[in-house]
């Protein structure tokens, strides 16, 4: 069982004193699904932005472990769950993999507005016709001279409306393959790059969603993020933070969920007593509690083993199954339990149902999720 220190408990009970100024007008923001531009002002006066990265640009140096226990924290104090996600998005699509693979220059030009919150980052990964299967992406990279030129679309790119640097992914090998895709760092103002307009969806209304277009966005060999060819080994690891990062923020949401049900079951009474005598009610709220538990433990278990460099590959899998849909569980719990109370807008926890249904798409859909662990049991070959 992971034990915080007094330092990191400071850490999240500083972000956690935010929570009201980033939850203001949610209800609100979320009907007009449009980015709380005043929002990240907030978000950039907390901190929390720099939590993983180098003191050098920026950041706090925090470890995994603690940059997951202060996400909890956001999650947990922050009624917007699309700027949460907008929040994870910058973080893990641009600071992580500039962290781990970017060159000095890539660093020094980038790392401190991601960690400040100056900038704002994004990446293009998905394909209409390819969907999870990253490996049948068409967009291409062709090499010419000192540049190379990007062709091709993408659709899905979380904070592409609003994002000043994206990581996009493209083939440089006709064949593609284990080795034919690369990264590059593009900026938003590159000429033949056309952001979309926002699309509407169904929750995370606050964190902006849209296509992408490169139309032969020429850009230097130096925005190559790793290697050319190594774009697979920046997406692997990229992925794993985000799986990490963005579902631990669901945990946070889990907790402030189940305490609103705890004390709600308490107060309401029917029939002359309590919701919370009766057993349907209490059976519910102590289901939603063991969902949360697990979520909690798989998570930070899967970042322990993975600050340990032991293979996640399963455990990933399994944490973000069992958070993701323990997460919508847990949403149509309070649902029920507030009865029809929660089922009106104004009481913010319909929007939690919408919101916790991506959690079971993006970041690779849960049933990528069950083709990967039986794959690593050997079935299926």
């Amino acid at each position: 069982m992971l034990r915080w220190n007094t330092d990191q408990a400071d850490l999240r009970k500083g972000l956690e004193r935010w929570g009201d100024a980033l939850s203001a007008d949610h209800i609100e923001l979320d009907e007009q699904s449009v980015f709380p531009h005043d929002k990240w002002k907030v978000v950039r006066e907390t901190g929390v932005l720099g939590l993983p990265f180098d003191e050098v640009y920026g950041g706090i140096g925090q470890s995994l472990l603690t940059t997951m226990y202060v996400l909890e924290g956001l999650g947990a104090c922050n009624r917007d769950s699309g700027l949460s996600f907008s929040v994870t998005t910058s973080m893990c699509s641009t600071g992580v993999p500039l962290q781990k693979f970017g060159t000095a220059g890539q660093k020094e030009r980038y790392l401190p507005g991601i960690c400040s919150g100056g900038m704002i980052g994004a990446h293009a990964i998905t394909e209409a016709e390819g969907g999870s299967d990253a490996m049948a992406m068409t967009t291409k990279a062709v090499r010419d001279g000192d540049d190379f030129v990007l062709s091709g679309s993408k659709v899905f790119v979380s904070n592409g409306p609003v994002a000043d640097v994206m990581v996009v992914y493209a083939r440089t090998h006709p064949d593609g393959g284990p080795l034919g895709t690369t990264a590059f760092l593009v900026d938003r103002n590159t000429p033949g790059l056309t952001v979309g307009s926002p699309v509407k969806k169904m929750g995370l209304r606050t964190s902006p969603l849209s296509e992408l277009f490169l139309d032969e966005v020429r850009v230097h060999t130096s925005a190559v993020l790793g290697r050319t060819g190594g774009g697979l080994l920046v997406l692997d690891h990229v992925m794993k933070r985000e799986i990490l990062f963005s579902f631990i923020v669901n945990v946070g949401e889990m907790q402030h969920r189940l305490d609103r049900c705890v004390d709600y079951a308490k107060t309401r009474r029917s029939f002359g007593k309590a919701i919370g005598s009766y057993q349907g009610i209490a059976n519910k709220i102590v289901d939603a509690k063991i969902q949360l538990e697990t979520a909690r433990k798989w998570l930070y278990d899967t970042g322990e083993k993975l600050e340990a460099g032991e293979d996640v590959t399963m455990d990933l899998a399994i944490a973000k199954l069992i958070t993701s849909e323990s997460n919508l569980a847990t949403s149509l719990t309070a649902v029920q339990v507030f009865g029809g109370h929660g089922y009106m807008s104004e009481y913010g926890l319909e929007q939690d149902v919408r919101s916790a249904v991506g959690g079971t798409i993006y970041s690779g859909t849960n049933e990528i999720q069950y083709n990967r662990i039986a794959s690593q049991l050997g079935l299926g070959k």
